[in-house]
């Protein structure tokens, strides 16, 4: 039996991902047995982008405003650098992704991807990397940023650029095997915390 055998990982990207933090995973979780599924904020296809060179199409298999984290064992969230600045405007995705943490389901996260995360205020106390660029937005938004090819915390994966992919890949297959973390609804309470004070 393989490693995420029944188990539905969402992959949240539009257009401006980097293509290969969107496919790389993604191989990574059907060859462990996983089904994986992409989440957008429009339907029909996001364009996949080579760093600053267009590549291919990827078909959306649902809208984050149709999207419920429950369906779900899992979330990856890749990178590129307009994909990433793009969700974190759009409240339903940013609800979408606050859920995995809500339910302790782990979340894989690479390159500019956290700024999501630093939008849903769902990195205080924890510890992650990125690209070098996010170092100063995670910190001041309460996280722990280290620079290392992947860190795991609690049920978050992190890691930093394409060069991270095999780690990041090994990582994340791992932790959604684990299935839930309850360090990973300790960001929802420090959220709690934070907005009180």
């Amino acid at each position: 039996m393989a490693a995420l055998d029944g188990k539905r990982i969402a992959f949240v990207a539009t257009d401006g991902v980097e293509q290969v933090e969107l496919t790389e995973p993604w191989k990574a979780v059907e060859q462990a047995g996983g089904q994986p599924e992409l989440v957008s904020i429009e339907s029909g296809e996001i364009q996949g982008f080579n760093h600053l060179d267009k590549a291919d199409t990827f078909p959306v298999d649902k809208t984050a405003s149709e999207a419920d984290a429950g369906d779900y064992d899992g979330l990856v969230l890749p990178g590129g650098v307009a994909n990433p600045d793009e969700l974190r405007t759009h409240e339903d995705v940013i609800g979408f992704i606050t859920g995995f943490f809500e339910e302790g389901k782990p979340v894989a996260v690479i390159c500019h991807g956290p700024w999501t995360l630093v939008e849903g205020d769902l990195v205080r106390g924890r510890t992650l990397t990125s690209w070098p660029s996010l170092k100063t937005d995670i910190r001041n938004a309460g996280g722990d940023w280290v620079d290392e090819e992947v860190v795991a915390d609690g049920g978050l994966v992190s890691s930093r650029k394409p060069d991270d992919l095999p780690a990041f890949c090994a990582k994340l297959v791992e932790e959604f095997a684990e299935g839930r973390h309850e360090r990973q609804t300790e960001s929802i309470t420090a959220q709690t915390a934070g907005s009180a004070s």
